[in-house]
């Protein structure tokens, strides 16, 4: 076995790491940086739950109305069921390549190099979004606390909105630069912030509810949790796709696999622990917003078009009362600030192990020698970020949004693969009792199954203008055509990465041949 020197030189990606049958290389970051509560907390945050919450309520509301409870446990069940493949296959090969490093292993270099660009390029999309949104709700809260609208229409101005979202990439692409050490500093403070204000939300929503002072309020009803009670099978399908986007990211627990003690098993532990922690938050504020709101058109009414996009800029003041309700404004910015700068672990990481694996060029797989960070992935992600967000934005404003409605098909197509590798992965050892059967087999091929068919049925929705901002293209539906040109142009690149890299492309860098478990000696 090759002994591996802990402290690579600047540079030095390419050393094997000590498992048994495995040819995953060690890249030289940080080992032991991230723990258990650590790791959950950079899951969670990558999910920005409150913003989220925002959002999607409204929307949701519109497609479900009392049923939107019962829809985001439907879209919960298929994530749980993948998260159960992230942790078998993490015990098995914990590297920070994640998705990309084991659809290799189980499917081949051309499944796997697809799955790890649509990893990169929805992360891309996530992090321009967030920016955009960080902007919006830092303008917002500023108007609120000067009491100026002048300040707050500032949002408006394209030059100074573009501006301060490229601020904020800056920011975020800085302290994932730092390292882990920098990034879980940061965490700590606004996931804790957000939890605490939708606690406060929840509890004051509910108080109010009861005390029959608001016309709308409605009385809690275990009905709420049944989703075959959903007017039609299309409306499901739609809330469906909107509750499975408020879990993308909570597989940032793994990238971090080889900066966490205990890489095989904390991870996927933490993984677990943050999905619960979400379905919680958003269960219980689902139902406090749907008792105090209702789902009625007008007014608070979470049904209502006026406010779909941002429910808690409606809700602060009736809820939470002037003082308290800043708070909420605060934490929706919070949640979009902490999201950007986690979001930033997985692309990175993942072109880091693309890099390592000889998949994308070698200058990506740099260390930083002091933060035992990947310092260039990271500028590289942040940058792409930056030029993608200000070209879109002043080239068309609806290109910008009919892109992040194209980010719903990255997350299925993703998800769902890694979910069939384990399978694949496994499929010598579904045999050897009932549990691996359940959770290296069975439980893996449903989610991905799940999530196949919501890619499927978005990618028959996307076909119509209509889906998005209306736009179209020889009367296609625009967020069709950039959905399904962001996958040819990463299959356009594979080809060239082809020419360039042909050892990984025959799979003599990284094997097709399922390994050992993970060993110690």
């Amino acid at each position: 076995m090759v002994q591996v020197d802990p402290r690579p030189q600047t540079g030095d990606t390419v050393t094997s790491v000590g498992t048994s049958g495995s040819d995953t290389r060690g890249k030289g970051l940080s080992g032991n940086s991230v723990g258990l509560l650590g790791s959950a907390v950079i899951g969670i945050s990558t999910v920005a739950p409150v913003y989220c919450l925002t959002s999607t309520l409204g929307p949701t509301v519109g497609e479900v109305g009392v049923q939107m409870p019962a829809v985001f446990l439907a879209g919960f069940l298929p994530m749980l069921l993948v998260a159960f493949a992230y942790r078998e296959l993490n015990k098995a090969v914990p590297d920070c390549g994640t998705s990309f490093t084991w659809t290799v292993k189980a499917f081949g270099p051309k499944v796997g190099w697809m799955c790890g660009w649509g990893l990169v390029i929805a992360t891309i999309i996530v992090l321009s979004n967030l920016a955009g949104v960080a902007t919006s709700f830092f303008y917002l809260l500023l108007g609120e606390l000067t009491g100026s609208r002048a300040v707050a229409d500032l949002d408006g101005n394209r030059a100074a909105h573009v501006l301060t979202c490229l601020a904020f990439i800056a920011v975020a692409t800085a302290i994932s630069y730092r390292g882990m050490t920098a990034t879980k500093g940061v965490q700590y403070t606004l996931v804790g912030l957000q939890l605490a204000v939708l606690a406060v939300f929840v509890a004051l929503a509910v108080v109010k509810a009861q005390s029959g002072d608001f016309a709308g309020s409605l009385h809690f009803s275990w009905t709420w949790l049944d989703p075959f009670a959903v007017r039609s099978f299309s409306a499901f399908t739609a809330g469906l796709s909107l509750s499975i986007f408020m879990f993308w990211g909570w597989d940032t627990c793994l990238t971090v696999n080889e900066e966490t003690a205990g890489s095989d098993r904390t991870p996927g532990r933490a993984a677990l622990l943050a999905m619960v922690v979400l379905i919680g938050s958003y269960l219980l504020t689902a139902v406090a917003a749907q008792m105090f709101s209702g789902v009625g058109h007008r007014g608070p009414g979470l049904g209502n078009p006026d406010t779909a996009d941002n429910v808690f800029a409606a809700l602060a003041d009736p809820v939470m009362g002037t003082v308290l309700g800043v708070l909420l404004f605060v934490a929706v910015l919070a949640s979009a600030a902490a999201s950007l700068q986690t979001t930033f672990i997985p692309v990175a990481r993942t072109v880091l192990a693309m890099s390592t694996y000889e998949a994308l060029p070698a200058s990506f797989a740099r260390i930083h020698p002091r933060f035992r960070s990947p310092g260039r992935a990271t500028v590289a992600a942040g940058t792409a970020t930056g030029v993608f967000y200000a070209v879109m934005s002043f080239l068309s404003e609806n290109v910008l949004i009919d892109t992040i409605y194209a980010l719903g098909l990255m997350i299925c197509f993703d998800y769902s693969i890694t979910a069939f590798a384990c399978a694949w992965f496994f499929r010598r050892e579904l045999r050897n009792s009932a549990r691996d059967l359940l959770f290296k087999g069975v439980f893996p091929v449903l989610g991905g199954l799940l999530l196949a068919s919501v890619f499927l049925k978005t990618l028959i929705d996307m076909w119509n203008p209509a889906y998005g901002s209306g736009s179209s293209v020889l009367g296609v539906g625009s967020v069709f055509v950039i959905g399904v040109g962001l996958l040819l142009l990463g299959a356009v690149l594979m080809l060239v990465m082809r020419r360039r890299s042909p050892a990984f492309f025959r799979g003599e860098v990284l094997t097709r041949a399922t390994p050992a478990l993970v060993v110690e000696e």
